[in-house]
Protein backbone atom coordinates (compact mmCIF):
# COMPACT_ATOMS: atom_id res chain seq x y z
CA UNK A 1 0.00 0.00 0.00
CA UNK A 2 2.86 2.81 0.78
CA UNK A 3 4.32 1.83 -1.94
CA UNK A 4 1.44 2.87 -4.61
CA UNK A 5 2.45 6.20 -4.19
CA UNK A 6 0.18 7.07 -7.22
CA UNK A 7 -3.23 6.08 -5.47
CA UNK A 8 -2.16 8.29 -2.30
CA UNK A 9 -4.39 11.26 -3.55
CA UNK A 10 -7.30 9.03 -2.99
CA UNK A 11 -6.81 8.77 0.57
CA UNK A 12 -4.79 12.23 1.43
CA UNK A 13 -6.06 15.37 0.73
CA UNK A 14 -3.40 17.42 0.82
CA UNK A 15 -1.90 15.57 -2.33
CA UNK A 16 -3.05 16.99 -5.10
CA UNK A 17 -1.48 15.18 -7.49
CA UNK A 18 1.46 12.08 -7.81
CA UNK A 19 3.78 11.22 -10.54
CA UNK A 20 6.73 8.33 -10.03
CA UNK A 21 9.97 10.03 -11.55
CA UNK A 22 11.79 7.10 -11.68
CA UNK A 23 12.09 3.29 -9.88
CA UNK A 24 14.76 1.36 -8.14
CA UNK A 25 15.55 -2.17 -9.52
CA UNK A 26 12.48 -3.65 -7.91
CA UNK A 27 10.07 -1.15 -8.97
CA UNK A 28 9.55 0.60 -6.24
CA UNK A 29 9.13 4.44 -6.16
CA UNK A 30 12.56 6.19 -6.00
CA UNK A 31 12.03 9.38 -6.93
CA UNK A 32 8.25 11.17 -7.24
CA UNK A 33 6.82 14.70 -7.98
CA UNK A 34 4.39 15.99 -6.27
CA UNK A 35 1.84 19.04 -5.82
CA UNK A 36 0.69 19.27 -2.46
CA UNK A 37 -2.00 21.95 -0.76
CA UNK A 38 -1.99 22.32 2.82
CA UNK A 39 -3.04 25.19 4.96
CA UNK A 40 -3.54 27.16 1.91
CA UNK A 41 -0.14 26.44 0.76
CA UNK A 42 0.49 25.04 -2.83
CA UNK A 43 4.10 23.32 -3.45
CA UNK A 44 5.26 21.44 -6.07
CA UNK A 45 8.02 19.11 -4.98
CA UNK A 46 10.79 15.79 -5.73
CA UNK A 47 11.40 13.50 -2.84
CA UNK A 48 13.84 10.81 -3.31
CA UNK A 49 12.51 7.28 -1.28
CA UNK A 50 14.75 4.91 0.50
CA UNK A 51 13.46 0.93 1.05
CA UNK A 52 14.54 -0.67 3.64
CA UNK A 53 13.01 -4.39 5.53
CA UNK A 54 10.35 -2.14 7.68
CA UNK A 55 11.17 1.16 7.15
CA UNK A 56 10.35 3.92 4.09
CA UNK A 57 11.77 6.95 4.00
CA UNK A 58 12.30 9.56 1.91
CA UNK A 59 13.74 13.50 1.61
CA UNK A 60 13.45 16.50 -0.48
CA UNK A 61 15.15 17.05 -3.53
CA UNK A 62 13.85 20.16 -4.76
CA UNK A 63 10.53 22.40 -4.13
CA UNK A 64 9.11 25.65 -4.32
CA UNK A 65 7.98 26.16 -0.80
CA UNK A 66 10.30 24.08 1.30
CA UNK A 67 13.75 23.88 1.93
CA UNK A 68 14.03 20.29 3.73
CA UNK A 69 11.21 17.40 4.04
CA UNK A 70 12.12 14.11 5.44
CA UNK A 71 9.82 11.65 6.54
CA UNK A 72 9.56 8.09 7.17
CA UNK A 73 7.13 5.25 8.06
CA UNK A 74 8.34 2.41 10.47
CA UNK A 75 6.49 -0.89 9.96
CA UNK A 76 6.16 -3.48 12.63
CA UNK A 77 4.52 -6.68 12.27
CA UNK A 78 2.21 -7.96 15.51
CA UNK A 79 0.73 -11.31 14.39
CA UNK A 80 -2.18 -10.27 11.76
CA UNK A 81 -1.43 -6.16 11.98
CA UNK A 82 0.84 -4.12 11.34
CA UNK A 83 1.47 -0.76 13.55
CA UNK A 84 2.90 1.86 11.65
CA UNK A 85 4.71 4.73 12.95
CA UNK A 86 5.20 8.36 10.99
CA UNK A 87 7.56 10.74 11.29
CA UNK A 88 7.84 14.06 9.54
CA UNK A 89 10.50 17.13 9.38
CA UNK A 90 9.63 20.32 7.24
CA UNK A 91 11.37 23.13 6.88
CA UNK A 92 9.90 25.84 4.87
CA UNK A 93 11.25 28.75 2.48
CA UNK A 94 9.51 31.28 3.56
CA UNK A 95 8.39 32.21 7.21
CA UNK A 96 4.94 30.48 8.60
CA UNK A 97 3.01 31.40 11.31
CA UNK A 98 3.13 29.06 14.12
CA UNK A 99 -0.68 28.50 13.94
CA UNK A 100 -0.52 27.72 10.31
CA UNK A 101 2.46 25.23 10.71
CA UNK A 102 0.58 23.18 13.16
CA UNK A 103 -2.09 23.24 11.09
CA UNK A 104 -0.61 22.02 8.27
CA UNK A 105 1.70 18.95 10.44
CA UNK A 106 -1.77 18.25 12.18
CA UNK A 107 -3.17 17.13 8.45
CA UNK A 108 -0.24 15.66 7.73
CA UNK A 109 0.07 13.87 10.02
CA UNK A 110 -3.64 12.70 10.20
CA UNK A 111 -3.72 12.23 6.74
CA UNK A 112 -0.42 9.84 6.94
CA UNK A 113 -1.96 7.66 9.67
CA UNK A 114 -5.35 7.61 9.70
CA UNK A 115 -5.60 8.32 5.83
CA UNK A 116 -3.37 5.16 5.87
CA UNK A 117 -5.42 3.06 7.76
CA UNK A 118 -8.58 3.90 6.44
CA UNK A 119 -7.03 2.87 3.03
CA UNK A 120 -5.95 -0.24 4.14
CA UNK A 121 -8.98 -1.37 6.02
CA UNK A 122 -11.34 -0.31 3.10
CA UNK A 123 -9.05 -2.24 0.30
CA UNK A 124 -9.27 -5.73 3.16
CA UNK A 125 -13.28 -5.26 2.46
CA UNK A 126 -13.11 -4.72 -1.03
CA UNK A 127 -14.13 -1.41 -1.53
Amino acid sequence: MIADVESSPQWSPAQQNVQIVDTDDQGRPHQVKMKVKSAGITDECVVEYTWADHVVSWSLVSSTAQKRQDASYTLTPEGDNTRVKFELTVDPKIPVPGFVMRRAIKGAMNDATDGLRKRVLSLKKGR
